[in-house]
């Protein structure tokens, strides 16, 4: 299980690295983010793609200059 946590962090830190250059992008790039670490982890899909698209809208708009 801890694998799988450890797999899940990394994927989701890298999908969060991928901005996006809109705000749809940056959506669609969290929300598959989230996703993917959520099911990783055995725990819920729509709160796991939601957690991911706030995340990253909010640092991409937070930190236009690491996007």
């Amino acid at each position: 299980m801890q694998r799988s946590s450890l797999f899940a962090l990394c994927a989701l830190c890298a999908g969060l690295a991928a901005c996006g250059d809109t705000t749809a992008e940056q959506a669609a790039i969290g929300a598959a983010a989230g996703t993917v670490g959520s099911a990783l982890i055995d725990g819920n899909l729509v709160t796991g793609a939601a957690v991911g698209v706030a995340a990253n809208v909010i640092f991409c708009k937070e930190n236009p200059h690491r996007c």
